[in-house]
């Protein structure tokens, strides 16, 4: 855990407010997975690598200080949205998660990191857009969802149609022709041993 413990707090200049967040995040992660099943990845140098260094790899492809709010869809055990949060304060985060565990999880979790403007929404994703609250800039969606279930944010008469989205794709993965015409740009990036591409979706300027 010390190397991939230690490239993290290097890579992001981590200051002892967010070590000790990402600490407690760590060992929240652990102990609530014993009893939920939270993620299939336990080890600790790996937790940092492919869920805290991945999730973060989003600073690469968008500037977040320019966001004011962001959506994690499926949200899960926290991922990208809790680490993100944890480096960019400012930001209003909204956690879709239908899961009741995870839900339960998310919410302790906020409680302990002692996070302000973080709402969980137990709600699924066709739900979500319908409601639309709260306002959000950004979506995110990691290891949830599939790309043409995502893009119906972008439907014309969604109220977060003019918003980013973001997704967390494989190497290989390659768009069909209908979402390929929203793809605005991508990164490839490696976390660990993958290989990955981050993937930023939004409606073209007519």
């Amino acid at each position: 855990m010390d190397a991939a413990w230690a490239s993290l707090i290097k890579k992001y200049d981590l200051n002892e407010s967010q070590q000790a967040k990402f600490k407690l995040y760590l060992d929240q992660l652990i102990a609530w997975n014993q009893k939920f099943n939270l993620t299939a990845i336990t080890n600790e140098p790996e937790i940092i690598n492919y869920h805290f260094n991945d999730s973060l790899s989003l600073a690469r492809l968008v500037d977040l200080n320019d966001v004011k709010s962001m959506a994690d869809v499926g949200a899960g055990a926290g991922f990208p949205g809790v680490p993100l949060k944890i480096i960019y304060p400012h930001l209003k985060l909204t956690l879709i998660e239908v899961n009741g565990k995870k839900v339960q999880f998310l919410n302790n979790l906020i409680n302990e990191l002692q996070l302000n403007d973080v709402v969980v929404e137990q709600v699924d994703w066709r739900a979500f857009l319908r409601q639309g609250e709260p306002q959000v800039d950004l979506f995110c969606a990691r290891a949830s969802l599939q790309v043409e279930e995502l893009i119906r944010l972008f439907k014309p008469g969604c109220v977060y149609k003019n918003a980013k989205l973001v997704y967390w794709a494989a190497k290989d993965w390659q768009p069909s022709a209908k979402v390929g015409e929203l793809i605005a740009k991508s990164l490839d990036y490696t976390v660990g041993e993958r290989q990955r591409k981050l993937i930023l979706f939004q409606l073209k300027l007519s």
